[in-house]
């Protein structure tokens, strides 16, 4: 692949585009129908990360979900899948939380190998674009990553599960 090519966004599933923009770098962005504040909350939220973090396709549950989510918190992801004796864990450190605009936090599962994943919220017209931007420590680590297809794949999957919380909640929001 030359280096034009590399730098190039594809569409992901639905209305998702991933770029790698660099060899330790990675960008998604989408754009969600409903206003920052829900959908920051949505990110937030631990009852809600619950409804659309993992895509439903994989097979994969919840067990567990702990968020503090403010600059220096932490969070606990666990998750289940049939196929597995044990659990899966996913957890880390917010490292920069600003309501409504900003989240950055570590990947601490993968040791040495961990992302730090930096997610923007922009509010245009009652939509909110989200830029999704990963760091990863190495080049091996983020080719391991998209070995996995989770870019092309669960990503898309968990992402249109959002859309759909978002017109759940969005109904909600009307009625209160």
């Amino acid at each position: 692949m030359d280096a034009k090519r590399k730098s190039e966004p594809t569409p992901m599933k639905s209305r998702s585009t991933v770029e790698r923009k660099s060899e330790r770098e990675m960008l998604v962005t989408r754009t969600f129908n409903g206003p920052a504040r829900i959908v920051f909350e949505a990110w937030t939220t631990p009852a809600l990360l619950q409804r659309w973090w993992m895509p439903k396709s994989l097979g994969i549950s919840f067990l567990s979900c702990e968020a503090d989510v403010r600059t220096g918190g932490t969070y606990r992801f666990v998750f289940g899948h049939p196929a597995s004796e044990q659990p899966m864990a996913f957890f880390g450190k917010y490292l920069d939380v600003i309501p409504y605009s900003r989240l950055v936090w570590t990947n601490d599962e993968g040791g040495e190998g961990g992302a730090v994943t930096t997610v923007t919220f922009e509010e245009r017209g009652g939509e909110t674009l989200v830029v999704m931007h990963e760091l990863y420590p190495s080049k091996e680590a983020l080719d391991g990553e998209l070995a996995s297809g989770s870019y092309h794949g669960g990503m898309g999957d968990s992402f249109d599960q959002l859309d759909e919380l978002l017109v759940t909640l969005g109904r909600d929001v009307g009625r209160s």
